[in-house]
């Protein structure tokens, strides 16, 4: 069933398209532009009994900024797939009576966190926004002009010289969104990883009893109301062979367990479809090393699923002789071990190092 599964997904990239409209983590292309200075203003005084009135031109007005803002509100970047620019206000024209232009308003562009911003033109990463409400400033607006009230001198008392504004910082950008998690459950599909994070969390994503259910990262929170904390667990979407040379959706899988600070390996006890769980953990392994080696040395967990299937105690076995890794024992449909694996994530989040360390 997951080798039709798979070669479906790799043979049908319309039909990977068409569900990439529900979560949108990558916009090739958005251009932003700041807003650009307001022209400086030529006006001389005309006055009843001021003859010689002299020069009274205002400068223009600064552009606005584009500032990218940080909101936990936003869950991904549809938003910019559907409208992929943004532009801040133009600064306004100076006036006569010495009047200044009034300054463009910025432009505030908000971005869930765990957003990187790519410049398109170098390909380099410009900004990441990690934290609810940080805020950078990516382009600066244009300088307002002069008016000509600034060229007066005493060699020059009626100046007709101004200046126009200064054009507003402009580009384009690539924006790539990598969940942000505190645990990442990772597995092949039908894994049960879907069931586990409904048990867990207050998230509720599709579950049905074929792989490829779920084609989108979901996050949802672990409450531990006695102790008055809670954790962030990510339900990364089943993985196949040759995820890290991208078959599949894998370099749009696995990019979301970078920034998780601890991954959860979730195996089938039961060797469903003739699958063998330590040949499933071996491969998991193998597809992360080849997609970046340093995801491995993140903690480690691994779920063992489906113990209320007859194959699962055998398969058990097999998998604590060959492994040292700490290994919790669950069945999704009768909530066996639940409890203690809550207890146990939790104090594996709280000892790991934090993603910036």
């Amino acid at each position: 069933m997951v080798d039709t599964c798979e070669a479906f997904l790799l043979s049908n990239p319309a039909f990977l398209l068409l569900n990439q409209t529900v979560f949108v983590d990558e916009v090739k292309k958005v251009h932003l532009k700041a807003g650009d200075g307001g022209n400086g203003c030529v006006s001389f005084r005309r006055e009843k009994y001021e003859p010689m009135g002299g020069p009274d031109g205002g400068d223009g007005g600064k552009g606005g900024d584009i500032v990218l803002v940080c909101d936990e509100n936003i869950s991904d970047l549809t938003d910019f797939r559907f409208v992929p620019h943004a532009s801040a206000k133009n600064g306004a024209q100076g006036m006569g009576r010495n009047k200044h232009g009034a300054s463009g308003a910025d432009k505030h562009v908000k971005m869930p966190p765990g957003t990187a911003v790519y410049d398109n033109e170098t390909g380099n990463l410009v900004v990441e926004l990690l934290q609810h409400d940080q805020k950078v400033v990516l382009l600066k607006g244009g300088l307002g002009g002069l008016g000509n009230t600034t060229f007066k001198s005493s060699v020059n008392q009626a100046p007709r010289k101004s200046t126009p504004g200064k054009p507003g910082d402009e580009g384009d950008y690539r924006l790539i969104l990598k969940t942000i998690a505190d645990a990442g459950l990772v597995g092949f599909p039908n894994a049960g990883k879907s069931s586990l994070i409904n048990i867990l969390s207050k998230a509720h994503p599709k579950t049905a009893a074929y792989p490829f259910t779920t084609l989108f990262p979901t996050v949802g929170v672990v409450e531990y109301p006695e102790l008055y904390d809670r954790l962030t667990l990510a339900d990364i979407p089943g993985l196949i062979k040759g995820a890290s040379e991208n078959k599949g959706l894998g370099h749009r899988f696995l990019r979301h367990i970078e920034r998780c600070r601890v991954l959860l390996f979730i195996l089938d006890m039961a060797g469903t479809d003739d699958r063998d769980p330590l040949g499933d953990y071996a491969q998991l392994q193998t597809e992360l090393s080849l997609y970046d080696p340093s995801l491995l040395e993140k903690p480690q967990m691994i779920i063992a699923n489906k113990m209320d299937e007859p194959l699962a105690v055998e398969n058990l076995h097999r998998l604590r002789a060959e492994h040292r890794l700490q290994i919790c024992p669950i069945s999704c449909l009768s909530d066996e071990g639940i409890p203690a694996l809550k207890q146990a994530l939790l104090e594996m989040v709280k000892a790991a190092p934090s993603p910036d360390a």
